[in-house]
């Protein structure tokens, strides 16, 4: 997608979604099945508001405090829009998180897990939860470790919450295949339906291998500083 930055945001969801079901056709899977989520971190509301007029409602921010500036305006005009917290999170920011938010894919250590199950009973409410998997062991990278996974998600049923699916950044510089296909064992492993992995440069390969959530950026926004 070379020069999707000549187009214009209409065009560029198009063609996402076009490949999206190739890829899934190949796959043998049906594009519904795809969830794509448009993520808009540090993307002004008017970089947002063609994509929600060209039909896409599913977003995703890294940050509480930016998603708590930007998206309660945009959502009194677009009551349908879907949010998803894609980047970690703090435990200090996990009551802001469940108020704001339809899911967050970043649920990955016991004192997160403790400050979400305050904040999803005090609220009343559950966001759909992804287990952050640091699925090539990267130190810089947040995530579980793949051996503490099992743990994880048994604190967190114990602690009231539905833990509905896995996420994960493969390691840049590697062909990502290897590691869908491992979060899609450990998905399976720990009988959870959902998988949250594929970016701009590699969902087509995520979708091949399984993928339920993309989580499409450059592609759909162009480069950000």
């Amino acid at each position: 997608m070379a020069d999707s930055e000549d187009h214009n945001p209409a065009t560029r969801l198009a063609e996402i979604h076009s490949r999206i079901a190739h890829a899934a056709a190949l796959a043998r899977r049906r594009p519904e099945d795809v969830a794509l989520i448009a993520v808009s971190k540090n993307c002004a509301a008017d970089a947002i508001v063609p994509l929600i007029a060209a039909g896409q409602r599913r977003f995703g921010e890294n940050r509480v405090q930016e998603a708590q500036d930007k998206w309660p305006a945009l959502r009194e005009r677009h009551a349908d829009i879907e949010l998803h917290l894609v980047g970690q999170l703090q435990s200090n920011k996990a009551a802001d998180a469940v108020a704001l938010f339809d899911a967050i894919h970043s649920l990955d250590r016991p004192s997160l897990t403790a400050a979400l199950a305050r904040a999803c009973e005090r609220a009343g409410r559950q966001p759909l939860l992804f287990a952050q998997v640091n699925i090539g062991a990267e130190p810089q990278k947040g995530g579980c470790a793949i051996a503490a996974l099992p743990t994880l998600i048994e604190e967190a049923r114990g602690a009231g919450l539905t833990v509905s699916g896995l996420m994960c950044v493969p390691p840049t510089a590697l062909e990502p295949a290897p590691y869908f296909a491992l979060l899609g064992e450990l998905a399976d492993r720990n009988g959870l339906p959902v998988r949250s992995m594929g970016m701009s440069g590699d969902y087509e390969t995520a979708v091949m291998l399984g993928a339920t959530h993309v989580r499409i950026g450059t592609a759909l926004f162009g480069a950000r500083a």
